[in-house]
């Protein structure tokens, strides 16, 4: 329901702001920009749901011997005991805690590839568990917010943009992204916890998040002792070793199983296709609205507004440069990065904006994406507190990159 009130939004707010600019301003290509928006969106939604198809039907099988040799029932069993804590209604021991660790995992390497099928395979899992067939679960909904804090130990992808866009020192963002994105995770896991009355005071989850912390801690302590090439070379490297790893271990695990390992891949690989076109309504449907929204103007509205809100309390509005990426993050990946591009193209990848657009690249994710391909994919139409809780991790995220960058580089 909540997605259908933001979805109407996108296009009301889109349609008054250009017949305001038409009649105004007597800007007569706002309503072929939007039109041409919609057509591009829908298009760019049909693109990325059938390029999703070999790498879901790569990971679907993948994950298939995983179930079938037992390995993901023991990677469940040895995290059972935080996320039972987190997820109390899902059973002890049950595969899709297995599935969801490697999602997250996924996720904080930055392997987006990975990540997604990963992702769309737990939420089909806890579907299964799933009472009311069209509504979100406790358990979809903390899943959901965990994937959409974005937590990234590695930010390839960001640290890449910038070298070839000329940073002297493609990887300064690492640290302030890295503790970004830790916050905008742990005020998604709070608001959660608090909206589903779960005991956030329970030992196990305080050294969970405890034992995160030192972790974090670590990871900036190692990196940052590197060079940037290193750094680069390095995050790169253990990405990679750590996705073969996953795939040779499962393969293995078969063995030993006396599985037909490769029976077991073949049958999970045809969900990939059905998975791919199942989310393509759900997909065009967002993507549309959001160009929409985009092309009116109303993007640049907002970010106007809020530099004179800014301006008014005496603020600085070094930020707000950079600002039209973290807005457009929560919408689309893509939108994001060419603004995060953008932002380092017009102002420097080394200059304040540059590397505030790049902060917030990698300190949140898609939050409306991937409501509309996880809950799309599995048919859930009433998403409960998913969208509040996650736009309140966006929220975090937003406002913690923009300390980070006052911090480290104002």
């Amino acid at each position: 329901m909540v997605l259908n009130y933001i979805w109407i939004a996108f296009f009301l707010v889109a349609f008054v702001v250009a017949l305001a600019r038409l009649v105004f301003m007597g800007d007569t290509s706002v309503f072929p920009a939007m039109i041409d928006g919609t057509f591009s969106s829908a298009k760019t939604a049909f693109e990325i749901s059938i390029g999703l198809t070999g790498v879901l039907s790569l990971w679907m099988g993948v994950m298939k011997i995983g179930e079938r040799s037992g390995a993901v029932g023991r990677l469940a069993r040895w995290l059972s005991p935080v996320l039972t804590k987190l997820f109390p209604e899902i059973p002890k021991d049950h595969p899709v805690m297995g599935t969801m660790f490697m999602n997250i995992a996924a996720n904080m390497l930055g392997l987006d590839n990975a990540a997604t099928p990963m992702g769309l395979k737990a939420m089909e899992q806890l579907q299964e568990l799933n009472p009311k067939k069209d509504t979100a679960s406790n358990a979809m909904t903390m899943f959901l917010v965990l994937n959409t804090s974005g937590l990234t130990i590695i930010p390839v992808s960001v640290m890449v943009y910038r070298a070839q866009l000329g940073a002297a020192q493609a990887t300064d963002v690492f640290v302030p992204i890295l503790l970004a994105t830790f916050f905008s995770t742990l005020v998604g896991l709070v608001v959660t916890c608090l909206v589903q009355r779960i005991n956030l005071l329970n030992k196990t989850l305080l050294l969970f998040v405890g034992g995160l912390c030192v972790l974090v801690a670590g990871i900036i302590w190692g990196f940052s002792r590197m060079s940037s090439e290193t750094m680069n070379t390095v995050s790169t490297l253990v990405s990679s070793i750590l996705l073969m790893v996953i795939i040779v271990g499962f393969i293995v695990a078969g063995m030993v199983k006396k599985r037909n390992v490769y029976e077991d891949f073949i049958e999970g690989a045809k969900g990939g296709f059905t998975t791919a076109v199942r989310i393509i309504p759900y997909l065009v449907a967002m993507l549309v609205g959001i160009a929409v929204f985009r092309a009116s103007g109303a993007m640049d509205g907002v970010t106007n507004g809020i530099a004179w809100v800014v301006r008014q309390c005496g603020g600085s509005t070094d930020f707000v440069g950079a600002l039209p990426t973290a807005l457009m993050k929560p919408l689309s990946g893509s939108g994001a990065r060419g603004m995060m591009v953008d932002a380092m193209t017009a102002y420097g990848a080394d200059s304040f904006v540059g590397r505030l657009a790049s902060i917030f690249q990698g300190s949140t994710d898609t939050t409306f994406y991937i409501l509309a391909v996880y809950f799309g994919s599995v048919g859930i139409r009433k998403t409960r507190h998913a969208v509040p809780c996650g736009l309140a991790a966006d929220a975090a995220g937003i406002i913690a990159a923009i300390f980070m960058a006052y911090l480290f580089f104002s």
